[in-house]
């Protein structure tokens, strides 16, 4: 059922693109109450008429149409982009999606009395099967927060962090699905190999992780139980697993969240 609150898009790259898709998707949303701006008009334009929402010439002319904003703006352009519009902005309930700006640098730019959450999505919320990494932190009255998650809870995971590990989060959320792209490809690789059609190959392999996803969510079961499950004694899965081992498969994944945080505590 669609629910008929109204959702304004502050800047309409691709992050907040995934999200109107998935609202549309998910029949979240009704296209004509959703509004977006940004800066090339003509760009916002085509995107726009694409999806049948609506277009608006400025910051304020969403702010007056929604009554839930996505700030979506790149994280260096936010600070300007919201001091410029604070009048606009305040009391309505602001859903940040701007990697690195959490409720204290928000506060930092405007000071106190506005409503806001800063939280970091993932892409898969196109499709409605997104995570959205929350800070627990937030300014948002009990009626916004039911707002957001009765929303947006329709297209994504919402799960709450502490603003220590909101980065984290959005590390294992959001740039994680990189990593599950390329087991894809490469599983997809190995099959094709052994002489499956490329087409054959992208069809069972996205299916399986994302069945084996939903197993384990639905189970609650360890995922070392999941895998025990399927490795009989002598048989061929175990022999897969013992040549990832091998290979340093898990020590790989466990090193790319390393440099992946790395480079964001050096931002």
């Amino acid at each position: 059922m669609e629910n008929s609150a109204k959702v304004g898009f502050i800047g309409f790259g691709n992050m907040a693109g995934a999200i109107c898709d998935g609202l549309l998707a998910k029949e979240a949303v009704k296209p004509e109450n959703m509004y977006a701006c940004a800066r090339d008009m003509d760009r916002l334009r085509a995107k726009c008429d694409a999806r049948g929402i609506n277009a608006a010439g400025s910051v304020e002319e969403v702010c007056k149409a929604a009554d839930i904003l996505v700030l979506a703006v790149l994280p260096q352009q936010v600070e300007e982009v919201v001091k410029a519009n604070a009048e606009a902005l305040r009391g309505r309930p602001v859903f940040s999606v701007a990697a690195g700006i959490d409720y204290d640098r928000f506060v930092s730019y405007l000071g106190e009395g506005f409503n806001h959450i800063s939280t970091i999505p993932n892409t898969p919320i196109a499709v409605g099967e997104g995570i959205i990494v929350a800070e627990k932190r937030h300014s948002l009255t009990p009626e916004q927060l039911e707002l957001f998650e009765s929303i947006f809870g329709r297209i994504a995971r919402i799960e709450y962090f502490s603003s220590e590990l909101l980065s984290l989060g959005g590390t294992g959320a959001g740039c994680a699905p990189a990593f599950a792209d390329v087991f894809i490809e490469a599983l997809s690789d190995g099959l094709v190999k052994h002489g499956m059609t490329r087409s054959q190959a992208y069809s069972i392999v996205p299916q399986m992780l994302l069945g084996t996803a939903a197993y384990m969510l639905r189970s609650g079961k360890h995922p070392g139980e999941l895998k025990d499950a399927v490795c009989t004694p002598g048989g061929t899965t175990i022999q897969g697993i013992s040549a990832l081992e091998e290979r340093g498969f898990r020590s790989a994944l466990i090193y790319a969240v390393d440099k992946v945080m790395e480079k964001k505590h050096s931002m």
